[in-house]
């Protein structure tokens, strides 16, 4: 992948908090257009890198380069064409969210006031909350107050985004909400970078996926090509368990009872057509009442990626 497809690279990106590692020796490559999900569990660096990306704080050692120029040597040229949203929206509850933005726009020193309301409008009305522009922000939802962070992030054109647990704490009204939003801003152009340790959010919304655990790098590539690095599975449904089993053994299958009675799962062996295994079942009389095949979960490859369990439910 060249230079000019990435729109984040790093190479031996590294924090020190003292004695503390927190990120070490990170290299990721975030492809324009994508929806890229940064995971992990609480605690693995996460943040510390987004920080980082954002010149929020100064790297230990190591290089970032956002949309083609080198950081933090190019902020003040890149950021303007980066929106982000960390640790959750800054919202005075008492004002509208029109006026949230408005106050937050006037912070901006690369934006115009002439224009100010008109990019208000129309970045609420970007995100869905053109209806509620001026209600009070205490009465907005979950889900509408991160809708509204991310319409602050949307005040100007941007060509990258960068999320941070952006479903973090919603319901699944607004966690659908958010999702929808970020589908939308990908198909627009716009590259989006969502950290989350949330397994469920980046496997219905991201194209390409990296994995952290204990500040390190443990995978990286799309989500299909994460998903093929796991095992096959083999999951026989019949009365016959115990001839089912021998016949399965004999070929080198590891077989285990199946999660209903009257089956087995088993990992397939590199190598071991699939059509060989049920013929040698219905050959060696094993009467079969289901064969069926599946890729190892999401779920499964992360674990025994980082050796930790991942929260997997909305």
């Amino acid at each position: 992948m060249t230079d000019g497809a990435l729109a984040i690279e790093t190479h031996g990106l590294t924090k020190r908090f003292g004695s503390q590692l927190a990120v070490n020796q990170l290299d990721i490559a975030v492809p324009h257009g994508s929806i890229f999900g940064f995971l992990g569990p609480n605690g693995s660096g996460k943040t510390t890198t987004i920080r980082m990306l954002l010149g929020l704080v100064a790297a230990t050692s190591g290089d970032i380069r956002m949309l083609g120029s080198a950081m933090p040597q190019s902020l003040r040229q890149v950021l303007p064409r980066v929106g982000a949203l960390v640790e959750g929206p800054a919202i005075y509850p008492f004002l509208s969210g029109r006026a949230n933005l408005a106050r937050l726009d006037s912070a901006d020193r690369y934006t115009s006031s002439s224009t100010r309301m008109a990019r208000v409008d129309a970045a609420l009305d970007r995100v869905g909350l053109a209806h509620a522009a001026r209600k009070k922000a205490h009465a907005y939802s979950l889900g509408m107050k991160q809708r509204l962070g991310i319409a602050n992030a949307l005040l100007s054109p941007r060509d990258l985004l960068i999320l941070d647990e952006p479903t973090n704490g919603l319901d699944p009204q607004g966690t659908r909400e958010v999702r929808n939003l970020i589908r939308t801003l990908a198909a627009e152009g716009t590259t989006v970078f969502v950290s989350s340790h949330l397994l469920a959010e980046i496997e219905q919304t991201c194209s390409h996926v990296a994995v952290m655990s204990a500040g390190r790098l443990v995978a990286q590539g799309t989500l299909d090509e994460l998903r093929g690095e796991g095992a096959t599975r083999v999951d026989v449904r019949t009365p016959d368990l115990e001839l089912a089993r021998e016949v399965l053994t004999r070929r080198g299958l590891d077989v285990q009872p199946g999660a209903a009675n009257s089956s087995l799962t088993a990992v397939l062996t590199t190598g071991v057509p699939v059509e060989q295994l049920a013929e040698a079942l219905v050959t060696a009389g094993v009467r079969l009442r289901g064969f069926s095949t599946a890729g190892a979960s999401l779920e499964d490859r992360f674990v025994a990626l980082t050796g930790e369990g991942f929260d997997v439910a909305e």
